[in-house]
């Protein structure tokens, strides 16, 4: 049962809801990861856009800071000093919140540069500049002068790298933000659009693999309500359709099977009410009829006796059917006494070896058992079961009696090597009075099926790849009161 439901109608629906739940799963992956990208270049555009001001601050820090050294050169005092040192503080400062934006190797190096600049300018400034401003010493701060201009301007080129370099990222982080938008967009728009055409696809599948199914379901109980027992339902799926269309069959099957059983039931009632009522006023008349043809025989001529004969046979014909009739109408009493089916065979075997109709015919017995029963009932059935099977193989052929003992129950066997039954023959060989023999009554096979029964067990036929087979069914004293 756990595999119908991967099989079938619940996998069909797995995989279709599974396929919208992916297709949903993946458009807000990516639509998440969008907005991740969108983030991320946000955060890195305002990182940049922070490096950027500060480059620029740091940039305007090193023009106010050579200012005020060419200011105290052109002075020739110290009172822009302490303009200077809140410049070169400034600078120095801004250079190492630098280090924090600079997250390239290159970036890094120019901040380096940078640094190492203002070093440069600081100590030229205090060491030489100002001393000599302060002494007149006019020669000397020109040649400081230019060393100082030469580090200002490694420090403005530096500043102007990192200032391109952060614009340019912003352009690139600017120019990413809509890429990743429109990619999210599509995914969207993909998603609206092939949701639905996937959803409506996946209804469809369904709906076919339910909806026909349950029609012919439906058109199949209608059939079998108007009464077509035959009706047979053709759904081959290993789903739970499939499964529900094979029970329905075996429901329609059994149904067909009870209804002819009943039907069966029906009919012995009737010949068995029937052969009550008259049976005994028919074997009267019959009895009278079978004297006075022996004694008339006895005393006719040779032309006479035959047709004398004739009748005889025929009478004793209507007898047997008589005789029959009232087997199905009596009770059967099967008895408590264990019967030995191999001696009963062998009995019956030997009794029919030397008729004219077993000549030339092989009659084997295999296998030995025991059962309760009524012995002169059982030895009927069998008699009957060996009769017919020699009269099917004809003048030459091969009948077997093989008996086996089951845990339960005895099984009795008789094969023959005749033409085989036909399927319409088998389906109405237990019927009394259908037969295909010249000259049959059609009872000899229902009698024998009532003893089985009465007994607890059964007779069924079956139809080997060559030839027939009968089976006898008789449970062992354990299992008759269970069957």
């Amino acid at each position: 049962m756990k595999n119908l439901v991967w099989v079938g109608t619940g996998r069909r629906l797995f995989v279709a809801f599974a396929s919208l739940i992916a297709l949903y799963a993946l458009t807000a992956g990516v639509a998440i990861h969008g907005l991740v990208q969108i983030h991320a270049a946000l955060r890195q555009t305002s990182h940049r856009v922070q490096g950027l001001q500060l480059t620029l601050e740091l940039a305007s820090a090193v023009r106010d800071q050579y200012a005020h050294i060419a200011h105290t050169i052109i002075i020739g005092d110290d009172s822009h000093l302490q303009y200077y040192k809140g410049a070169g503080d400034k600078a120095v400062a801004l250079a190492r919140e630098m280090r924090g934006f600079a997250v390239r190797p290159d970036e890094q190096q120019w901040v380096a540069r940078i640094e190492q600049a203002l070093t440069d300018i600081d100590a030229s400034f205090q060491n030489n500049i100002l001393p000599g401003v302060l002494a007149g010493q006019t020669k000397a701060v020109q040649n400081e002068h230019r060393q100082v201009l030469s580090s200002a301007a490694i420090a403005q080129d530096n500043t102007s790298y990192l200032a391109n370099r952060f614009s340019e990222s912003v352009l690139e982080l600017q120019a990413v933000v809509p890429e990743i938008q429109r990619r999210a967009l599509t995914w969207a728009i993909l998603f609206l659009l092939i949701a639905p055409a996937l959803a409506a696809v996946a209804g469809i599948v369904i709906g076919r693999s339910v909806a026909r199914p349950i029609a012919r379901l439906k058109a199949g109980a209608e059939r079998i309500g108007a009464g077509d027992l035959d009706t047979r339902i053709e759904i081959e799926s290993l789903d739970e359709f499939g499964a529900l269309a094979r029970q329905f069959n075996a429901m329609a099957a059994s149904v067909k099977m009870h209804q002819h059983q009943r039907l069966l039931n029906e009919k012995m009632a009737s010949i068995g009410r029937l052969a009550a009522g008259v049976a005994h006023e028919i074997n009267n008349p019959l009895g009278v009829i079978l004297g006075y043809v022996r004694v008339l025989g006895k005393k006719a001529e040779a032309g006479l006796a035959e047709d004398l004969k004739v009748i005889e046979a025929e009478t004793l014909r209507c007898k047997e059917i008589v005789d029959g009739l009232l087997d199905l109408s009596r009770p059967i009493n099967p008895g408590v006494n264990l019967v030995d089916l191999r001696e009963l065979a062998d009995d019956v075997v030997a009794s029919l070896a030397d008729s004219e109709q077993a000549e030339g015919i092989s009659i084997n017995v295999e296998g030995e058992s025991s059962v309760p029963g009524d012995a002169l009932k059982l030895r009927q059935i069998v008699f009957n079961l060996v009769k017919n099977a020699v009269e099917a193989v004809g003048s030459e052929g091969h009948v077997e009696a093989r008996i086996v003992d089951h845990e339960d129950q005895a099984e009795l066997m008789i094969s023959d090597s005749g033409p085989g039954l036909q399927d319409e023959v088998r389906e109405h060989l237990f019927e009394p009075f259908f037969t295909t023999k010249q000259g049959g009554t059609g009872l000899g096979l229902a009698v024998s099926r009532a003893i089985a029964r009465a007994h607890g067990g059964d007779l069924t036929a079956e139809t080997p790849e060559r030839g027939s087979r009968l089976v006898l069914l008789l449970p062992h004293p354990s299992r008759r009161g269970t069957l």
